[in-house]
């Protein structure tokens, strides 16, 4: 099939963020961790990963507390989410600082009156490509925010969260296969598999779920800034002929924090058009 025949997967309501709430997190307190987003270009920007669950979720009836390491992203997030009549408040927070970590955590839950669900939407890639570019400062950096981050949250968060709660982490394909080219983070997103595995051991005689959501390639300017490092990823064909949005991450997420998943742990979830089971 040629690149002009080759098939591509429309975009529905849900896919361009257009579908209507459901009351699927109806009175849910939810602390979204990475609920901001990075800025390339404020005029094309598409919607980030964390912000489209941030809404999403308030859509659906939760109150957010939007959690991230730059404040004045994070309130534009929650002004975006009360424009359409949502609730939700901001927390800045730095989660390679353990002592933010606590007090995030404890400011969602006083906040919110309780906590219920948990989205650990984090990661960062740093060092040059391939094992040359690894550095032991940039190992450190990256393991300290993708995978040290994530344990200290769930460690302060698990004995605070209501019985029955869910735990979403968002790690990424670059966990199952190669192809960052990032040893310290495609080990950090692997890693993160096994931690979920054991807060999910851990919670279940509570009822508390964990699960992962691993995004392929989406379009979101985080996903920009990346291919423009790193013009190999614009250039992967996927089955689905597009990258994904971040509403379809966002609603992957929402499955697993829903009770629609309510029998549904310590599983992983690859979002990715099927790039890692039949490419």
């Amino acid at each position: 099939m040629s690149d002009d025949e080759r098939y591509i997967r429309p975009a529905s309501a849900e896919s361009r963020g257009e579908a209507p709430g459901r009351g699927r997190l109806e009175g849910r307190r939810i602390l979204i961790v990475g609920g901001g987003q990075r800025v390339l270009d404020p005029d094309t920007d598409p919607i980030g990963n964390g912000r489209a669950m941030s809404l999403l979720f308030a859509r659906e009836g939760a109150h957010v507390a939007v959690a991230d390491r730059n404040l004045d992203s994070a309130l534009e997030t929650v002004d975006l989410i009360a424009a359409e009549g949502g609730r939700a408040f901001a927390i800045e927070a730095d989660i390679s600082e353990p002592e933010d970590i606590t007090g995030m955590v404890d400011e969602a839950t006083g906040t919110l009156g309780g906590l219920d669900g948990l989205v650990l939407n984090v990661g960062i890639g740093l060092g040059g490509l391939g094992l040359e570019g690894v550095s032991p400062d940039s190992w450190d950096k990256t393991l300290a925010v993708n995978l040290r981050g994530p344990v200290l949250i769930c460690q302060a968060a698990l004995p605070l969260l209501d019985d029955g709660s869910s735990i979403v982490l968002i790690s990424s394909i670059a966990g199952i296969i190669a192809g960052s080219r990032l040893p310290a983070y495609d080990t950090s997103k692997a890693a993160l598999a096994a931690l979920m595995r054991h807060v999910a051991m851990e919670g279940a005689p509570r009822g508390i779920r964990a699960n992962i959501v691993a995004p392929g390639l989406v379009d979101t300017p985080l996903g920009r800034t990346t291919t423009a490092g790193r013009p190999s990823r614009g250039r992967t064909r996927t089955p689905f002929g597009r990258q994904a949005t971040a509403w379809e991450i966002a609603y992957a997420a929402l499955f697993f924090t829903s009770d629609e998943s309510v029998y549904v742990t310590a599983q992983v979830l690859a979002v990715d058009s099927g790039l890692t089971g039949i490419s």
